[in-house]
């Protein structure tokens, strides 16, 4: 939340690769600890990467039901991640 209050950004792609592994795992809760804090400080947020490795299907539903909200996706490059934060994404 640093870059929000210092740069005024509110829109964040992160590599796939830079987040730890556990956060795929949702029986960890990892993954909704961290995105609610995104949504409670008004930042939205962008993982990118190659997702293909994860099939648990609760997984799969809640990237799903993510991409169709406005605050968190999870695309497959870092050109749809900027574009989905910056609006310019065709639905899907």
């Amino acid at each position: 939340m640093t870059v929000k209050y210092e740069t005024g950004c509110t829109n964040i792609a992160v590599n796939k690769e830079a987040v730890v592994n556990d956060f795929f795992v949702l029986s960890t809760c990892l993954a909704g600890e961290i995105l609610q804090k995104f949504i409670n400080y008004g930042v939205r947020l962008a993982i990118y990467g190659d997702f293909s490795m994860y099939t648990s299907k609760p997984l799969k539903d809640f990237m799903y039901e993510s991409n169709q909200g406005k605050d968190i996706y999870f695309q497959p490059t870092a050109s749809l991640a900027v574009d989905k934060l910056s609006g310019c994404a065709k639905n899907e």
